[in-house]
C-alpha cells in the first residue's frame, strides 16, 4: 500500500480537496449537520487581550469555503482558512470588552454560536479585586513609562544563540539583521535539527512581567497553526520561592534555560509566579492562564506544561494544580511545602514559642531537646530559621512595607496611618478573604469605617507540646506553664496573652476555595517531589509526607506521587533533578498517548514510569528500599503535629472538647496544675478526631469577581450551540 507522508505540499492538496469537494446530499427530512465552534486558546468565558484562537469543525459534505464567521455583527471570515494541518482555524482579533457573540454559518449546515467573554490584558479575569497601590517598574526595566495604570508596555522581542566556539558559554545576543557566523545547531527531542537560536518575548500581563523563550529561526515563518519544528509543543514553567505581599511590579524572571530550550521546550514564567513577590496564588494561577492563552494564540497549541520550583515555588505548584486543574499538567515541587496557610501556622507558632522560651520561662527549659520536641523538630533551629533568619512570621505584620519601605506614606500604621494599605497575606488577597464582620471590628476598624481582611489563623485549644508530654519528654509543669503563658497575636500582630480564635467565615473560605490544599485536584497530575534532606532549617522533610497523607485521605491512594530524597539540604543532586525531569516528561507523554476514554486520574496512575517511585540517594546510587531510606533520612513533625494534630497538618482551627485527664496519660497533673490548665483552656482543647472548623471539599475553578470574599465555582466551560 502506498503511504503518503504528511508534508506541506500534501497538506495543501488535502486542504484544496476539502474546499472543492462536492457537498453530500442531506436525506429528505433529516436535520442538517451543525457546525461546531471551538475556542482553543482558553475557556471562552476567560479570554483576555482581545484575541482568541478558534477552530470551526466543518461537517462532512459542507464546503469550508462557504463558512462565514461573524463576531458581534462584524465579518471576520477572512481571518479563517483551512490550514496546512487540515483544520479550519483563525485568530479572531478586535474582541470588545465583555461578551462577544461569535457565529459560524454555512450553506447546508446549521449555524453555531458561542459567547466569548473578553477581559483586559491587565486583568483581572477571575482573581477579583486588584490590590492598590500597584507601583509600575517599567522604566527600571528599560521599557520607559507605562502605557496605563496596569503597567502595560509594548512587547519586546530579543534573540540569543549558542555559539559553536568551544570557549563560549551560555547564550549570546543574536542580531537577525546581522547573523553571526558561529551559530550552533541543536537536535530537539522530536529529532528536529535546527539552529540554536532562541527568541525571548518580554511583556506585561495581569500587571506582572512575563517572559517566553523558545527556539525560533527568525528567517522562517511561525503561525499558531504551523509552529516551527524547533518547538516540541511542551512548556517548562518555573515558579519562584519565598513569600511576600509586594505591591511592586518586580523584575521578570529568567527563562533562558539552555538545556531545556535546546531540547525544544518552551520556557515561560511571570514575576507573579514568584511567591516571594506575589503570595496571592489565585493571581498567580490567573497569570499562568493568561500567559498560556497568549502562547496558544501566538505560538500554537500546547501539548503539556511541566511545573518546577522550590519552597514558595512548590507552594504555588500545589495550590495551582489543586484549585485550577488543567493549567499545568505535571509538577515537580522541590524543598516543598503543601500550601501557604497551613505552613504559615508554624511560622507564627514559632514566634510565640521563641518568645516564651527566651523571655518568659527560660529557667524551666534547660534542654534544647525538650524545646525541639515542643516545636516538632530535633531542636528549635527550625523555629529560629522561621523567625530570626527568614523573618517569615513578619508576613503577618501589616506594617512590613508591602515589598518596599515600611515608611512609605501609603503603608498602614496603627497610630499614624490607620487607613493605609495593610501588608499581610490576607489583606493582599482580600478579594478571596473579604473583610471582617463589623461585630469583630476593633477600635481602628471602627474609626476608619471598614474591616480588615478576614484572618483564619487560630491557636485556640492548641495544646503545645502534647505529644512530648505523653511520651515523657517534657514534664507536666513545663506543659502547663507553656500553655498558660504562650498567648497569641492580635490583628496587627502584636503579642497578647489570650489565644486567638480566628475568623470563622475565613476558616470556611480557606477550605472551600482551596487555600488549604486538600489534594482532591492533585489526583489529576503526576507529582515528583524532589527534596534535599533537611530537618534543621525551615524546609524540613516532613512536608513531603504531609502532602502524601493529604493525597491518601483525599483520593484513597498516592500512586501519582513520588518522593526523591538526596543528601544536600535545599539543593538536590543535579542527577536527581535530571532523572526527575526525564521521568516527568515520559510520564506526561505516555498520558498524552493514552487515547482511552478513562478519566484523567486513571491515566495518570496507569502511565506512571517504573522509575517514578519513592527513592533516596546514597552518594550517587539510587535506593528504593524505603526501610533503608527512612533510616538514612528520618523526618519529624511541625508545631501542630507535636500538639497532637493530624499527620496531614491541615487544621487551621480545631473543634474543641472539655479537658479530660485520660487524654494526657501516662502524664498526671497535681490539682493545682489541673486548675491552671483549665484556666489556660477556658473553651476547651483541640479535638483532632473531628474535622477542622469550616473543613469541606475544595471547589475547583473559583472566581472572585462577584465581590470581596464572594467566591463561586465557574462551572463547566461554555460550548458552542446551534444558532436559533
Amino acid at each position: 500500500m502506498l503511504s503518503l507522508k504528511r508534508t506541506p505540499v500534501v497538506s495543501l492538496l488535502i486542504a484544496v480537496a476539502i474546499l472543492i469537494a462536492p457537498p453530500a446530499l442531506t436525506p429528505a427530512g433529516a436535520a442538517p449537520p451543525t457546525l461546531e465552534i471551538r475556542v482553543l486558546s482558553n475557556r471562552a468565558d476567560l479570554i483576555s487581550g482581545g484575541e482568541a484562537l478558534v477552530e470551526v469543525v466543518v461537517p462532512a459534505g459542507v464546503l469550508a469555503a462557504n463558512v462565514r464567521m461573524d463576531v458581534g455583527g462584524r465579518n471576520v471570515t477572512s481571518s479563517f482558512a483551512v490550514r496546512a494541518n487540515g483544520r479550519f482555524m483563525g485568530l479572531v482579533a478586535g474582541l470588545a470588552p465583555g461578551a462577544n457573540v461569535l457565529s459560524a454559518s454555512a450553506k447546508g449546515a446549521s449555524a453555531a454560536t458561542i459567547t466569548v467573554t473578553n477581559h483586559p490584558i491587565g486583568g483581572p479575569v477571575f482573581a477579583g479585586f486588584q490590590v492598590q497601590p500597584w507601583i509600575c517598574e517599567t522604566e527600571a526595566n528599560g521599557f520607559g513609562p507605562p502605557q496605563d495604570a496596569q503597567c502595560n508596555v509594548e512587547t519586546r522581542y530579543e534573540f540569543f544563540y549558542k555559539s559553536t566556539s568551544a570557549t563560549a558559554s551560555g547564550l549570546r545576543a543574536y542580531d537577525p539583521a546581522n547573523p553571526p557566523p558561529d551559530v550552533a545547531t541543536t537536535v530537539t527531542d522530536q529529532g528536529h535539527v535546527v539552529p540554536f537560536i532562541v527568541r525571548q518575548e518580554t511583556g506585561v500581563i495581569d500587571r506582572g512581567w512575563y517572559r517566553i523563550a523558545v527556539l525560533f529561526d527568525p528567517a522562517q515563518p511561525w503561525e499558531p497553526w504551523a509552529p516551527q519544528g524547533g518547538w516540541n509543543g511542551k512548556i517548562v514553567w518555573p515558579f519562584g520561592g519565598s513569600s511576600a505581599s509586594d505591591h511592586y511590579q518586580n523584575s521578570p524572571p529568567s527563562v533562558l534555560q539552555e538545556e531545556r530550550l535546546g531540547k525544544g521546550f518552551m520556557v515561560a514564567a511571570s514575576s507573579l509566579n514568584t511567591h516571594g513577590q506575589n503570595n496571592n496564588d489565585v493571581v498567580s494561577s490567573e497569570t499562568v492562564m493568561m500567559i498560556k492563552e497568549r502562547i496558544i494564540e501566538r505560538y500554537g497549541e500546547v501539548r503539556y506544561v511541566i511545573g518546577e520550583g522550590c519552597s514558595g515555588g512548590a507552594i504555588l505548584q500545589h495550590l495551582l494544580a489543586n484549585a485550577y486543574p488543567g493549567l499545568i499538567d505535571g509538577i515537580q515541587p522541590s524543598c516543598s511545602f503543601p500550601d501557604s496557610r497551613t505552613t504559615g501556622l508554624e511560622s507564627v507558632d514559632c514566634s510565640l514559642l521563641l518568645r516564651y522560651f527566651r523571655g518568659t520561662s527560660p529557667q524551666l527549659w534547660p534542654l534544647e531537646t525538650q524545646k525541639g520536641a515542643v516545636a516538632g523538630h530535633p531542636s528549635t533551629s527550625t523555629c529560629v530559621a522561621w523567625v530570626d533568619v527568614f523573618a517569615f512570621d513578619q508576613g503577618a505584620n501589616p506594617s512590613n512595607g508591602c515589598g518596599g519601605s515600611p515608611d512609605a506614606p501609603w503603608v498602614y500604621k496603627a497610630n499614624t496611618n490607620p487607613g493605609g494599605e495593610r501588608c499581610t497575606a490576607y489583606d493582599y488577597a482580600i478579594a478571596i478573604w473579604g473583610r471582617r464582620s463589623p461585630i469583630a471590628w476593633g477600635p481602628i476598624e471602627q474609626r476608619i469605617g471598614r474591616g480588615f481582611a478576614r484572618n483564619p489563623w487560630s491557636n485556640e485549644g492548641v495544646q503545645y507540646g502534647l505529644v512530648a508530654l505523653k511520651s515523657g519528654e517534657i514534664l507536666p509543669e513545663q506543659f502547663v506553664d507553656l500553655n498558660e503563658k504562650i498567648g497569641g497575636r492580635d490583628i496587627d500582630y502584636n503579642w497578647i496573652p489570650q489565644r486567638m480564635g480566628g475568623d470563622l467565615e475565613g476558616e470556611s473560605i480557606a477550605y472551600r476555595s482551596g487555600r488549604v490544599v486538600d489534594a482532591r485536584g492533585l489526583a489529576l497530575v503526576p507529582i515528583i517531589d524532589i527534596r534535599g534532606h533537611d530537618n534543621e532549617e525551615i524546609h524540613t522533610d516532613v512536608s513531603s509526607y504531609i502532602m502524601r497523607r493529604r493525597l491518601l485521605e483525599a483520593n484513597g491512594h498516592a500512586d501519582n506521587h513520588a518522593i526523591f530524597l538526596s543528601p544536600a539540604p535545599l539543593v538536590p543532586l543535579p542527577s536527581v533533578t535530571t532523572e526527575a525531569f526525564t521521568l516527568m516528561d515520559q510520564w506526561l507523554a505516555d498520558i498524552e498517548a493514552d487515547t482511552s476514554a478513562d478519566p484523567r486520574d486513571v491515566k495518570v496512575v496507569r502511565n506512571k514510569p517504573a522509575g517514578a517511585v519513592d527513592s533516596c540517594w546514597v552518594g550517587t546510587s539510587k535506593v528504593t528500599d524505603q526501610a533503608l531510606c527512612r533510616t538514612l533520612y528520618p523526618y519529624f513533625g511541625t508545631t501542630r503535629i507535636a500538639a497532637g494534630g493530624p499527620p496531614a497538618n491541615n487544621v487551621i482551627k480545631c473543634e474543641l472538647k472539655p479537658l479530660n485527664p485520660a487524654d494526657y496519660l501516662p502524664a498526671k497533673f497535681t490539682s493545682e496544675q489541673w486548675a491552671r490548665l483549665h484556666a489556660a483552656f477556658p473553651t476547651g482543647s483541640c479535638d483532632f478526631n473531628r474535622p477542622a472548623v469550616g473543613e469541606q471539599p475544595s471547589e475547583p475553578w473559583m472566581t472572585f469577581m462577584d465581590g470581596l470574599g464572594v467566591g463561586r465555582p465557574l462551572g463547566p466551560p461554555p460550548v458552542s450551540s446551534m444558532k436559533r
